[in-house]
């Protein structure tokens, strides 16, 4: 009996526990619902938190940005001019030489037979000169035959001249200073007229020839800067200078080819490499906002500006008109004015005239914040 009895005392008491749980989660599914319109996201709630930018001038420039290819300022292929077998190669693969190094000798027996041969002539003639010299100087022989071998030393000493110049043409030396790319000739080697023997770059300026639509020569001079990017170098900006503009206007593209002029220390811009130049157009002063806080949609954008109300900061959404991007900054054309305060973070998660929190807690802290962006984008 008291063991049955028990047993109904603990079945009450389980069945009273299940019941108090059933009416404290409908109690707190309740004041969920409550906090719904009252809490966070209610008119008297904190609301979603953002961080704010305020909105300032600065500075933007038009740009145009094309594509070109960087060549070095000086660039040739290493040729001979016969076809005869190298005996000396003089150089190494991606040495520095100056101009005038011999880079290569070939084969020259025939001309170095010529040079004796020749040096030999104008050792003759010589003598024979100094001889009827001393001869007529002495009254043994006639003014006429002095002058004569006179004029046989000379043509003697012309043909070892062009003796020489042969020998000279067996030398193949560097046109202009530079560095030597790779090469496949050694001694024994065979080269024939037009045959690459080596390339030599002159790099320490590269030259980037680039199309300019010929609406721009108006405004466009030599001596303008122009910033490059290549790939291979992430973010990193080479300035430079536009040194030349052609000419002539291609009549199929409409365009001008303009050449620009890059310091090279280092020789990091290789000649081939694909280069992004980009012409500034000169300067304007315009209020932007931080790039991440620009919303675009099909051809329009738009911004959530920050305004105040009776019951905290609402964000309003407002259509503006883009204009350039530079520095991380966009340019307004038109739908805010300097000053305004907008959303710069948290964009996803905002609903239109929904209240929100700005980071910093409170009207005072939104200030400070507002302060502490608006620097970026003040007018340089």
């Amino acid at each position: 009996m008291i063991k049955r009895h028990f047993f109904l005392i603990a079945a009450g008491v389980l069945l009273v526990l299940m019941v108090l749980a059933v009416v404290l989660r409908m109690a707190f599914a309740g004041d969920e619902k409550a906090g719904g319109r009252g809490g966070p996201g209610g008119p008297g709630g904190r609301g979603q938190a953002v961080s704010a930018a305020t909105v300032a001038q600065r500075e933007f420039s038009d740009q145009i940005r094309v594509l070109g290819v960087a060549r070095g300022r000086r660039s040739v292929n290493i040729t001979s001019s016969t076809s005869e077998l190298i005996t000396r190669v003089l150089f190494t693969d991606g040495q520095r030489v100056a101009a005038g190094a011999p880079l290569v000798q070939l084969q020259a027996r025939e001309e170095d037979a010529g040079v004796g041969e020749a040096r030999a002539r104008v050792d003759q003639a010589r003598s024979m000169y100094n001889r009827y010299k001393t001869l007529s100087d002495r009254g043994f022989a006639s003014p006429m035959m002095v002058e004569q071998y006179q004029t046989e030393l000379t043509t003697a000493q012309a043909a070892l001249t062009a003796a020489q110049a042969r020998q000279g043409d067996r030398t193949i030396r560097a046109p202009f200073a530079g560095v030597l790319g790779l090469s496949t000739v050694t001694a024994g080697t065979l080269v024939n007229p037009g045959g690459i023997i080596a390339t030599l770059d002159d790099i320490d300026i590269v030259r980037v020839d680039f199309p300019i639509p010929e609406r721009y020569l108006s405004t466009l001079r030599p001596g303008a800067a122009i910033t490059a990017n290549i790939d291979a170098y992430g973010d990193e900006t080479f300035t430079g200078r536009i040194a030349l503009i052609d000419t002539r206007v291609n009549e199929q593209t409409r365009s001008v080819t303009a050449r620009a002029e890059i310091p090279n220390p280092g020789g990091r811009i290789r000649p081939g490499m694909a280069v992004r130049v980009a012409v500034q157009q000169g300067q304007r002063s315009s209020i932007g906002a931080p790039e991440a806080a620009v919303q675009y949609e099909g051809e329009g954008a738009f911004v959530y500006r920050i305004a105040r109300g009776e019951n905290g900061s609402t964000a309003q959404r407002v259509e503006v008109e883009a204009g350039a991007v530079e520095g991380g900054f966009v340019e307004i054309l038109s739908g805010l004015n300097a000053g305004d305060r907008i959303v710069a973070s948290g964009l996803n998660r905002i609903q239109p005239n929904a209240p929100i929190t700005v980071a910093g807690s409170g009207n005072a802290g939104s200030a400070r914040q507002g302060a502490a962006v608006s620097p970026q984008g003040a007018a340089r």
